[in-house]
């Protein structure tokens, strides 16, 4: 096996056990329990031992169901994992993390900060998708991880020109989900523009291709998932959809797709 395929399949394993964790913030954040309180059951109370906390094999061995009241665990949880996992794994595999570094330290702290960036877009769609709420509690820490983190490998030797540009994005994206939100008070939430921000400070970093792609990609992705709903009449005009999980997919889009999308268009658009 190859260094780098090791370091994906590394990645991808920390992940799943990132993405179990996940699960614990998902459920918990919106309601203001504890992250620290140990796991168990949600219908029955009783704790989960550490051979049934296994990231994906414990819920196969236990064939879906708690193995104290034997009631059906959701599908959801090994799903949570497995896509924190593949995420990890591609963004190990496709983020121009060692690229974008003079150096094994510096690369190091851009991976870092990604791998946090997609941990908390993970939590967050769930949420979302719950609860309609971007919590701060997560999102704001995001900022503080991402500049720190981003900073200290500007430190180690990485562009400063690109920090620079991190700050840009976050910036132009902020303001223009403000806009919208004081133009159309109701349809896009606090929460969103709050979102745009740490968006863009990723984005930004990686250039501006990233953030042209992530950020257009985020209203075609919803608005297709809009329309879809209105097709099958299961929304109305008026009803009220969660975006950050489309900011989210749109981010990721151009995070690791953004450039080859870019160019692509330019290509058959004859602008290159």
């Amino acid at each position: 096996m190859t260094p780098e395929m090791a370091m994906i399949a590394l990645s991808f394993l920390f992940g799943l056990v990132i993405g179990s964790f996940l699960n614990v913030v998902s459920h918990r954040v919106p309601v203001g329990a504890s992250l620290l309180d140990p796991s168990h059951c949600p219908r029955c109370e009783a704790p989960i031992r550490p051979w049934q906390n296994i990231p994906v094999l414990s819920w196969l061995a236990l064939r879906g169901k708690c193995a104290a009241c034997r009631q059906p665990i959701s599908v959801r949880y090994p799903l949570v994992e497995l896509t924190t996992g593949v995420l990890f794994a591609s963004i190990a595999w496709l983020l121009p993390w060692q690229q974008l570094a003079p150096n094994t330290a510096a690369a190091i702290c851009i991976l870092l900060a990604y791998w946090w960036f997609a941990g908390s877009s993970v939590a967050l769609t769930l949420i979302d998708l719950d609860t309609k709420r971007l919590p701060d509690v997560i999102v704001l820490p995001g900022y503080a991880v991402g500049v720190g983190l981003l900073t200290l490998a500007c430190l180690l030797g990485a562009d400063w020109w690109a920090l620079l540009r991190a700050g840009i994005g976050a910036a132009v994206l902020f303001g223009v989900y403000a806009l919208l939100w004081l133009a159309r008070p109701g349809a896009m939430g606090a929460g969103d523009v709050k979102l745009a921000g740490l968006v863009g400070l990723h984005l930004g970093w990686l250039g501006w291709a990233a953030v042209a792609v992530g950020a257009i990609a985020a209203f075609i992705l919803g608005g297709l998932y809009g329309v879809g709903l209105l097709a099958a009449r299961r929304a109305g005009r008026k009803t009220a959809l969660a975006f950050g999980p489309w900011m989210i997919a749109g981010a990721w889009t151009g995070a690791l797709a953004g450039t080859a999308i870019a160019q692509f268009y330019l290509g058959i658009s004859g602008l290159v």
